[in-house]
C-alpha cells in the first residue's frame, strides 16, 4: 500500500462518494409512515428534493393515487353485499307497485264499466250518481293505480321527488287506517246504529234503486237473514206494507226465502208473498226469520281472527313499503354524494 499511495487515496475517495450518494437517495421517512394523518409526511418528503420537477411529478402521482382510490371505493361499493340488497329491495318495490298498478287499473275499468252499463251518466240519473257503488270502485281504482304507478316509476328511475311523494301518501294512508281501526273498535255501538239505519234506508228504496236492491239481496242471501232485526221490518216498504194494494202486500223479497229457486233453476219471485201474515213457527219453513244486523255481528265474531290477520298483513305490507322506500332514498342520496366526490377528485 505504501508503494501505491495515490491508488489508496483514490479508493478511499470513491467509497466516500458512494456512501454519500446512497444517503442522498435513501428516504428520510420509512415507507410505513408515509400515510400519516393529514398527509404531512408526504409533504415533508417532497420538500427534501431540490428540483421543482421532482415535486411536480410527486404531486401528479398523488393525484393519480387519489383517483385510483376513488375508483376502488366505487368498485368495492358496487360489489358489496349491502349494494346487492339495495338493488333487490329496489326491484321488489318496482314489482309490487307494478302489480298494484295493474290491480288498480282493473278496479278502475270495472267501475267505469258498471257506470256506463247502467247509464249512470244519463241526464235523468246524474243526480243520483253520488250514491252509486260503482263510483266507489272507480275512485279507489284511480287512486290505487296512480299511487302505485308513482312508486313504480320513482323506484325505477330513482326519482327522489316521486319517491318522497309516494312515501308521504302511504304514510298518511297508514295513519288513517290505524285511526279507522281504533274508531271502529271504540265506537262499535254507534257504528251498529248507523248500519241499521242504512239497512232500513235501503229497504225503503228497495224497489226504486237497482243498486240498493242488488246489495240488499246479496246480504240477505249470503247471511241468510231477512230485514234489519226481523222479517217484519219489510213493512216499512210501500210495496211490502200490508196496506199496499199490490200482490206483494205483506210479503218479503225472494232473497228472504229459504229456497228462492223453483224446481232448483228458476228464481221464484213470489216465494215471499204473504210471509208477514204468518207466525214465526209457520214462517220459519219458508223464510229466514232473523234480521241481518244479528247475522252481521255473528259473522264478525266468527271471522274476527281472519279479519285481524288481514288487517295486520295489509298494514305490514304498507309499513314494509315505507321501509324499502326510505332505504332506497338513502341509497340514492349516498350515491349522488359519492358521485360528486368522485367528480371533484377528477378535477
Amino acid at each position: 500500500m505504501g508503494r501505491f499511495p495515490s491508488f489508496g487515496r483514490f479508493l478511499f475517495f470513491w467509497e466516500r462518494r458512494n456512501h454519500f450518494q446512497n444517503r442522498e437517495n435513501k428516504p428520510l421517512i420509512p415507507k410505513g409512515d408515509v400515510n400519516n394523518a393529514g398527509g404531512t409526511s408526504a409533504v415533508s418528503y417532497l420538500a427534501t428534493h431540490d428540483s421543482s420537477g421532482s415535486q411536480t411529478s410527486s404531486t401528479l402521482s398523488s393525484h393519480e393515487e387519489s383517483r385510483a382510490s376513488s375508483r376502488n371505493v366505487f368498485s368495492s361499493r358496487a360489489l358489496s353485499p349491502s349494494s346487492w340488497s339495495d338493488y333487490i329491495l329496489k326491484y321488489l318495490l318496482v314489482t309490487s307497485n307494478l302489480l298494484f298498478t295493474v290491480l288498480g287499473l282493473v278496479t278502475l275499468v270495472v267501475g267505469l264499466w258498471g257506470l256506463i252499463n247502467k247509464e249512470s251518466f244519463a241526464q235523468e240519473k246524474i243526480n243520483g250518481i253520488g250514491t252509486d257503488p260503482m263510483l266507489l270502485f272507480t275512485f279507489l281504482g284511480f287512486i290505487l293505480a296512480l299511487l302505485s304507478l308513482m312508486g313504480c316509476v320513482g323506484a325505477l328511475r330513482e326519482n327522489m321527488c316521486l319517491l318522497r311523494t309516494f312515501s308521504a301518501i302511504v304514510l298518511v294512508l297508514v295513519v288513517a287506517q290505524v285511526l279507522a281501526v281504533v274508531v271502529l273498535y271504540s265506537l262499535q255501538r254507534q257504528i251498529e246504529d248507523y248500519l241499521r239505519s242504512g239497512m232500513l234506508a235501503a229497504m225503503v228504496r228497495y224497489q226504486d234503486d237497482l243498486d240498493l236492491r242488488f246489495i240488499t239481496n246479496e246480504i240477505q242471501t249470503g247471511l241468510q237473514c231477512c230485514g234489519a232485526d226481523t222479517y217484519r221490518d219489510w213493512g216499512i216498504n210501500v210495496y211490502f206494507n200490508c196496506s199496499a194494494p199490490g200482490v206483494q202486500a205483506c210479503g218479503v223479497p225472494p232473497s228472504c226465502c229459504i229456497d228462492p229457486l223453483e224446481n232448483g233453476t228458476v228464481w221464484n219471485s213470489q216465494c215471499g208473498v204473504g210471509a208477514q201474515k204468518l207466525d214465526e213457527f209457520s214462517a220459519q219453513s219458508v223464510i229466514f226469520l232473523g234480521g241481518c244486523m244479528g247475522s252481521i255481528s255473528r259473522w264478525i265474531e266468527q271471522h274476527s281472527g281472519v279479519i285481524i290477520t288481514v288487517v295486520i298483513i295489509l298494514l305490514g305490507v304498507q309499513i314494509l313499503t315505507l321501509f324499502i322506500t326510505a332505504r332506497l332514498l338513502q341509497k340514492i342520496r349516498w350515491s349522488r354524494a359519492q358521485h360528486a366526490v368522485y367528480l371533484q377528485s377528477l378535477q
